[in-house]
């Protein structure tokens, strides 16, 4: 059995608000990549650069269930995988996001220690997601 990662968090905003800031680039980029070349949209292939880092990745995307679910496909040191975010609304105004990551291959080391880098990666975003979206702070968790 192939390890998965997987991060979750409670952001007290509404799953309108949680949802955009995932599918728009110009929300995302305050909390996770430099940029992105354009919204999330099912069978559309995206651009998501970290500038810091002179790197760009290839997100295609998959599938996208306005408010509930995004899929997208991505390059993974091996092979490609998976990352599916998940959000559900909690009472009125909160919203349960998980994301999970998927499809590591090579052997067992490698894959295990794929899964817990991303799984440290997706804990930062959603971290930085929270402080931005409830609080109004730019963390700089994935720069720093």
């Amino acid at each position: 059995v192939n390890p998965s990662a997987k991060a979750e968090m409670l952001i007290r905003k509404p799953v309108s608000e949680v949802f955009e800031a995932f599918i728009n680039p110009d929300v995302t980029s305050k909390f996770w990549f430099s940029r992105g070349s354009g919204r999330l949209e099912a069978g559309k292939t995206v651009v998501w650069s970290w500038d810091m880092y002179d790197f760009s990745v290839d997100a295609q995307v998959k599938s996208v269930e306005h408010n509930k679910r995004i899929l997208i496909e991505w390059p993974g040191t091996g092979s490609a995988t998976t990352v599916e975010w998940v959000f559900k609304p909690i009472g009125d105004g909160a919203t349960f996001v998980s994301i999970t990551n998927e499809g590591f291959q090579g052997d067992e080391d490698a894959v295990v220690q794929e899964a817990v880098g991303s799984t440290e990666g997706f804990a930062f975003v959603l971290a930085g997601l929270k402080a931005y979206l409830e609080h109004g702070i730019l963390l700089n968790l994935v720069p720093d």
